[in-house]
């Protein structure tokens, strides 16, 4: 599945394009990238079922779009990246990379201080050069130094939303054929982590061979690093290493056990079996004294006998799984099946790609019982967000959609700026209007850890305010969380009757699963919610169910669960 490398390709041209000062074309690029990367189906079969003109009924992807596309798959490169890259350093596209930093400032410090590498930077900021730049100062500078630490972390692991596709359509090329007769996904990548080091992929085949054959010569493969008769290893387009481990049918509920992880978990596990006289390890549970296999085909065989409940993959982290599994008392983990409605989407209103029609209607599709639209309020400028006179005419419009959609309940909301002094960007009057409030921080991320604190907890005052959007406000592997008080703001959502979102946008993951189990701890209720910005996008609550997962949070816990009819009551100012 190409669909994220393609739009990974998008991406970097509009920022090349930044870089360059050009206008429109980058909006034009980000716009196709996003519709890539949430598109359900491989871009390739789109392509080969109907070429370019297929391809020109993606949104966002017109003529000139289309033809990148059908270049990219057919040689594998674009001409017009390599055009742009050939304009700016290297080590300048690696900088434009940084949060804070981007292609114009970054070609500022190239320009103005012959900066051209990472090192370059870290040997401006510390000799204080960049703070004398117009633009920058020292806050920006010292902003810029916590940023590349993160950006360096965060390039030796991929987020999950990058690789759990990947992941998948290798596993579904692999089951097409006749030789595999079961694969799987295994390591961090099964238990949900927001970040994947590299992808286990376990395959059950007679035909070791010619799976591997396969494997290693798949269009998203750079290079392989090695190839077996069990184990293969490549590297992706993308710099995500995969490998390929062929499984006996007999060792395989053992092998995806082990294979699953966590360490701490496993190590555990193994301990337990000690105990009993067995050895656990990736080929099977085996009575020590005897060399005879006790389980080993199935997971669920292999945590009978060691006298425990099966464990859902998300939660095999040793923090208290074990103890419950051993007494038959593990939760009852939220599923995907259990979401009946998504209560953060955008539209053209603010900054999503598809209309109000466009969204209510997949959002049917999907078997939603109800839908909320939330665009961005005045503040959120970069978002287009709507002023008072616009939200009434996008009121007026969502009321006007509902009629045609007696199927499915739409609600009328708005995501609202909250101000560094915690007051919203809609006055009371206003708020009063819709039927649900998502308050969300946009800006001003480095506030002290009290101010911001009093800043979030003012907020939840408001008694229109029905979810609280992404409160950490963390980019995955690029934007660190804001710093405040978790157990007092936690504590102020239960008493207040606040639900508190897990964003499901892979950027995101916001709440992160520790949090969750915070919340909920507190007596929180959540909100398991995709920030759709198109169509596609709907599907995102998927990562948002791993998310709360992996937080341990059951069905009774999250308000989308419920039937419309009471989620109205729930939410009702």
């Amino acid at each position: 599945m190409r669909n994220q490398e393609i739009a990974s390709i998008f991406y970097e041209i509009a920022d090349l394009l930044d870089a360059q000062g050009v206008k429109w074309e980058p909006i034009a690029y980000r716009k196709a990238a996003r519709s890539l990367e949430s598109l359900p189906e491989p871009i390739e079969d789109v392509y080969s079922s109907g070429g370019k003109e297929n391809l020109m009924e993606i949104e966002g992807v017109g003529k000139a779009m289309a033809d990148h596309i059908e270049e990219i798959l057919k040689t594998g490169n674009l001409r017009k990246l390599d055009d742009l890259k050939a304009k700016i350093p290297e080590g300048v596209l690696q900088m434009m990379q940084i949060e804070g930093l981007g292609p114009k400032k970054a070609m500022i410090l190239y320009k103005k201080l012959k900066i051209k590498s990472l090192s370059d930077l870290k040997k401006a900021i510390k000799e204080q050069k960049i703070r004398k730049l117009e633009g920058f100062g020292e806050k920006t500078e010292q902003n810029i130094t916590a940023n590349i630490e993160m950006y360096e972390k965060g390039h030796e692991r991929i987020s999950l939303g990058v690789a759990l596709p990947i992941a998948e359509s290798i596993v579904e090329k692999l089951k097409r054929l006749k030789e595999v007769e079961n694969a799987m996904i295994g390591g961090s990548a099964r238990r949900g982590r927001e970040t994947v080091g590299d992808v286990d992929i376990l395959v059950a085949s007679d035909h070791p061979q010619k799976v591997m054959d396969i494997f290693t010569t798949l269009p998203i493969v750079h290079r392989v690093l090695g190839k077996g008769d069990t184990k293969s290893t490549v590297v992706l387009k993308n710099n995500l290493q995969v490998d390929v481990r062929i499984i006996p049918k007999e060792n395989w509920g053992a092998a995806s056990q082990y294979f699953t992880g966590s360490v701490e978990h496993n190590v555990v596990l193994r301990k337990i079996a000690i105990e009993k006289g067995w050895k656990l390890s990736e080929y099977g549970l085996v009575d020590r004294k005897t060399s005879k296999m006790v389980a080993g085909k199935t997971e669920e065989e292999v945590y009978e006998k060691l006298g425990m409940q099966w464990t859902p993959p998300e939660i095999r982290e040793n923090s208290g799984e074990i103890e419950l599994a051993l007494k038959h008392k593990l939760p009852k983990l939220v599923e995907l099946k259990d979401i009946k409605g998504d209560l953060h989407v955008h539209t053209k209103w603010s900054d999503g790609t598809n209309s109000i029609e466009d969204m209510v209607s997949t959002a049917e599709k999907m078997g939603y019982e109800y839908v909320a639209i939330t665009d961005h309020s005045k503040s959120d400028t970069i978002a287009h967000g709507m002023d008072e006179k616009r939200l009434e005419q996008y009121i007026e419009e969502v009321r006007k959609v509902a009629k045609k959609h007696p199927k499915i309940k739409v609600l009328v909301g708005s995501e609202v700026y909250i101000h560094q002094d915690g007051h919203l960007d809609f006055s009371d009057s206003v708020l009063k209007k819709l039927d649900i409030v998502v308050a969300s921080i946009h800006r001003a991320f480095k506030m002290p850890a009290d101010e911001m604190t009093k800043r979030i907890v003012d907020t939840m005052e408001n008694k229109y305010v029905t979810v609280f959007g992404h409160l950490t406000t963390r980019l995955v592997n690029i934007r660190a969380p804001i710093e405040f008080d978790a157990k007092h703001v936690f504590k102020v959502a239960a008493d207040r009757g606040i639900i508190m979102e897990v964003n499901g946008s892979p950027e995101r993951l916001d709440l992160k699963d520790t949090f969750v189990r915070e919340a909920i701890n507190a007596g929180c209720k959540l909100a398991i919610n995709s920030d759709a910005h198109d169509t596609n996008q709907l599907r995102y609550t998927r990562y948002g169910v791993i998310t709360a997962r992996r937080g341990w949070a059951e069905k009774k816990h999250i308000v989308n669960t419920l039937g419309h009819n009471e989620l109205l009551k729930l939410i009702k100012h």
